[in-house]
């Protein structure tokens, strides 16, 4: 398979699609500094993942509120039964990690649910940012905590959801 990638100018820095141009394998944002030295040898075609990026800008306009996207994400079976269940989290709405271990039939696995969950290589379209601290807090995020807090803000735009984003 032919590795391909697409940057995509984004409210929160550019984002680096993977994949084989239409299947999504990983989406990297300008953070992800130690997973983007793999794109050296693969080939840059910003026509690629056409759905992906449409998606993705409706997403940053407030006009999409899930993703149906064709993903091939690797990992184990528990990361994928996490991030599975990611996607269930709606839109707008935050679980803490022990939620989500209780969600995957784990529930005192929250510490293994947070390593999935900052293993999620979908960031956004798996949305690993609504996951939060058992207190409220605004925990871990490979983009980093204030993309999350605007991720988390964005989406309480269109929803009306109210909540304090700035403890950290």
């Amino acid at each position: 398979m032919t590795s391909i990638f697409s940057v995509l100018d984004s409210p929160i820095g550019e984002l680096l699609l993977a994949g084989d141009g239409e299947v999504v394998t990983a989406i990297w944002m300008q953070s992800h500094r130690s997973e983007r030295h793999r794109v050296r040898e693969w080939q840059r075609d910003d026509r690629a993942f056409a759905a992906a990026r449409a998606q993705l800008d409706e997403y940053f306009a407030g006009e999409r509120f899930e993703f149906d996207l064709p993903l091939a994400a690797s990992g184990t079976e528990f990361q994928r039964k996490v991030w599975s269940e990611l996607r269930r989290i709606p839109y707008g709405e935050t679980l803490s990690y022990g939620q989500l271990a209780r969600r995957v039939g784990q529930p005192g696995a929250a510490r293994a649910v947070g390593l999935a969950n900052g293993s999620n290589p979908l960031p956004i379209v798996v949305p690993c940012h609504r996951v939060i601290g058992a207190d409220g807090s605004l925990t871990g995020f490979g983009g980093g905590i204030e993309r999350k807090r605007w991720l988390l803000a964005h989406e309480a735009r269109f929803t009306g959801a109210a909540r304090d984003l700035f403890s950290t």
